[in-house]
């Protein structure tokens, strides 16, 4: 942590102790409480340009998902049931449960936005509003998988992989494929528009091979279980209640398969959503954008 940039002045460090194990954030602001929850590759420091522009209206509680960033990885079995949205999305809840948040406002970006839709149809009444950044729910991900797309977000199915292949093969050189992969999701399929601060925290976790290990089971989760609980409520016709906005890059991967508010209306009763000028990393590409939509959205509430 020493070497790694401080990018939240003010903000209070928290390690929020949990029964998937210590959850990490950074906790600052004022107002009702806003939990942000970042995507794979990144870690809660995707966060760092937006949470200035919400943190005048907003408590913000900034956590690492479980075995991300500097959150404990929960030991995973045979169905990678610590790893799946449905878990995750309860232990955040008990973490902001910790912090004395019963009732509070969500979003998250990728590997967040799944788990923070998985909460919004589990436990309906712990939120006021959802938003997701940049995502479409992981059912029709795997249901509209063709030949580009599959090219598009090859992640999925690698890292799904039985261990120890991802896990093996990303060890010979984790930061290339980090860098490969991201600047892949952007505009300009560069990382300059990435904080060089941030992309330090992010190369870290892939120099451990257990975090390592622990994105993969992320990722598997999202393969099997995930999809099967996706693919039961949607064919149940469950329906998120909540108010629901969804944003996506004009370049990133949702809108690549589908308009992704004409998915996402299938799935929840009240949404609206926009298209950002970004790749898949809308707060650190459009900060100013993004921010501004989620101030309006959340304050609407």
């Amino acid at each position: 942590m020493a070497d790694l940039a401080d990018l939240f002045e003010g903000f209070a460090s928290e390690w929020i102790n949990t029964e998937a194990g210590r959850i990490f954030a950074r906790v600052g602001g004022k107002g009702p409480p806003l939990l942000l929850l970042h995507g794979f590759s990144s870690t809660h420091v995707m966060w760092h340009p937006v949470a200035p522009k919400l943190a005048d209206k907003f408590t913000l509680v900034i956590a690492d998902l479980p075995g991300y960033g500097w959150s404990d990885m929960p030991d995973s079995d045979a169905q990678h049931t610590p790893y799946t949205k449905r878990a995750m999305a309860k232990t955040m809840i008990e973490a902001m449960e910790q912090l004395g948040h019963v009732h509070f406002a969500l979003a998250g970006h990728d590997r967040g936005g799944r788990v923070a839709y998985r909460l919004a149809l589990d436990h309906p009444g712990r939120l006021s509003r959802l938003a997701v950044l940049d995502i479409l729910p992981t059912y029709d991900y795997w249901e509209r998988m063709n030949r580009l797309y599959a090219l598009k977000i090859y992640h999925w199915s690698f890292l799904a992989q039985p261990a120890p292949l991802p896990e093996t093969l990303i060890a010979s050189n984790g930061e290339f494929f980090l860098r490969q992969k991201m600047a892949s999701q952007t505009r300009t399929k560069t990382l300059n528009e990435i904080d060089p601060r941030a992309l330090a925290h992010y190369i870290a976790p892939f120099r451990d091979p257990a975090r390592v290990h622990a994105m993969c089971e992320d990722y598997r989760a999202g393969a099997y279980a995930d999809y099967e609980i996706d693919r039961a409520d949607f064919e149940a016709g469950k329906k998120i209640t909540i108010p629901m906005l969804a944003l996506w890059g004009d370049a990133g991967i949702a809108g690549a398969a589908a308009t992704p508010l004409d998915t996402w209306k299938k799935w929840a009763i009240s949404v609206t959503g926009a298209p950002v000028a970004s790749g898949h990393f809308l707060p650190e590409e459009n900060p100013e954008e993004t921010a501004k939509l989620l101030r309006e959205f959340f304050l609407a509430g």
